[in-house]
């Protein structure tokens, strides 16, 4: 199972890698001071994260590097393909990309080890900042009724963009097909665990919306 909980840990170190660095970045476009702050305090959260991952694989016997390598491309596609106009979207992004792909590593992480599960949880439930992104992404369409629906529009893409690259991830990557699929002597094709799991992202994402106030 070490293959399979390096796999897991390689695509999720270099994801919260990349939204330390994208989110530094946004961090710069801020219009005020307090944003900048709230989008900074988030991309330390994610570099935190990145250290505790990376020394987990190191644990494990991998090296870091190796383990993260197989998911560069997918992710730094779904980055080009999400790149936000304006700093509402940015807001958004930050909020919805980091909500989806704690839910989509959540599901992951339910057959590994206690450890990593451990880990795993902590990395993704500690989302120091979010709240304040949220409270921003509220107060601008308070301010601007107008961003609700091209917001939602938005939350909408980036979804969906996350959505397909998790398929792919898990199409391209044996071992975390087997993980999501829970049993090391079941197909790591099945289909229908996966169906399952896009579902429950799906509502949880709606919920989400409604909190930001950019549900129908």
């Amino acid at each position: 199972m070490t293959e399979h909980v390096v796999d897991l840990l390689g695509v999720l170190a270099y994801t919260e890698l990349t939204a330390f660095s994208r989110l530094a970045a946004d961090a710069e476009h801020a219009p005020a001071l307090a944003e900048r702050m709230a989008m900074a305090d988030l991309a330390a959260g994610q570099y935190r994260h990145f250290h505790l991952l990376t020394a987990r694989i190191v644990e494990l016997g991998a090296r870091p590097q190796d383990a993260m390598a197989p998911y560069v491309a997918s992710v730094d596609a779904y980055h080009d393909r999400t790149r936000p106009n304006g700093w509402p979207e940015r807001l958004v992004k930050a909020y919805v990309g980091d909500e989806i792909n704690s839910d989509f590593y959540r599901e992951l992480a339910i057959h590994v080890d206690s450890a990593t599960a451990a880990l795993v949880e902590e990395v993704v439930t500690d989302s120091a900042g979010l709240d304040v992104i949220a409270q921003l992404i509220r107060s601008a369409v308070e301010a601007d009724p107008r961003l609700a629906g091209r917001l939602a529009l938005w939350a909408r893409r980036l979804v969906g963009e996350a959505l397909s690259q998790a398929q792919r991830i898990v199409i391209d990557r044996d071992a975390l097909a087997v993980l999501l699929v829970g049993d090391l002597d079941l197909p790591a094709d099945d289909l229908n665990r996966m169906t399952r799991v896009l579902g429950r992202l799906t509502d949880r994402h709606t919920d989400r919306l409604r909190v930001l106030g950019l549900a129908p």
